[in-house]
């Protein structure tokens, strides 16, 4: 009997695979259309569907980046911000002195690197006490507030306390001497941490007691001057120096 040849059957089947592959490449085609033309609501809506924090920190990433166009502050260009704010101390501290009218009890001294403030001992304090009086609160409250403006700025502020001799031939009791400088200059320097935002750190109290006069001991009048409360202010990037130093340049020297 004769055998009847086999027929392969696969001969159209490339045909599907074929087809298969076209319909494959279309839906991918239409898939990159319809990225390329997707509205960022729509696409911010499926982005977060998967992870909702990540289009919050990605949203505001790209809101606070500066655009090109944007003006830049000069003292951000120039790294001046610094310099400018304080030197502006000097100015805005004696306005305030001549608004309070207290230009003959308040002295001030703009020199390299710092502000050098001298306060009679009258401005803050009655005879020989060591508690502040309203008024003199009151020129530290201003003051505290200037001097806030300026904080990041500022290296360091002592406030230095002195007496004077009051007989021109025997130095004063050397305790209450002490004491009373000490504790003229802690009052005001804790006064003015409770109201200002310079870090306490920068915050020193000294007491020189009769030891550094800027006037001879022989009258009232020259008594007076040794009698005294000095705040030195000093910026960010100067030079340490020595109270005669800066005595010096303001020729101002110790008798």
């Amino acid at each position: 009997m004769k055998k009847r040849n086999k027929s392969s059957g696969g001969g159209a089947n490339w045909m599907d695979t074929y087809g298969d592959l076209v319909t494959l490449l279309l839906c991918f085609f239409v898939l990159l259309y319809s990225i390329s033309t997707v509205d960022q609501a729509k696409w911010i809506q499926v982005v977060k569907s998967f992870n909702p924090n990540a289009v919050e920190v990605s949203q505001i990433a790209i809101d606070n980046v500066p655009d090109a166009t944007d003006e830049v502050p000069n003292h951000v260009k120039d790294g001046s911000m610094d310099e400018d704010e304080f030197d502006s101390l000097y100015e805005s501290l004696k306005k305030a002195s001549e608004e309070a009218g207290l230009e003959g009890e308040i002295d001030l001294y703009k020199g390299d690197g710092f502000t050098y403030v001298t306060f009679r001992d009258n401005v803050f304090f009655a005879g020989d006490s060591s508690i502040i009086k309203d008024e003199g609160k009151g020129i530290l409250d201003q003051f505290a507030t200037i001097i806030s403006g300026v904080s990041e700025s500022i290296k360091e502020i002592q406030i230095l306390g002195h007496t004077t001799q009051a007989d021109p031939n025997q130095m004063n009791e050397p305790e209450s001497d002490r004491v009373l400088s000490a504790e003229r200059a802690a009052r005001v320097t804790a006064y003015i941490q409770q109201r200002t935002t310079v870090t306490p750190d920068k915050l020193v109290a000294v007491s020189y007691g009769q030891f550094r006069p800027i006037a001879p001991f022989d009258t009232e009048e020259n008594r007076a001057k040794n009698r005294r409360v000095e705040m030195l202010i000093t910026k960010s990037d100067s030079v340490t120096k020595s109270l005669e130093e800066y005595y010096a340049e303001m020729d101002r020297t110790a008798q």
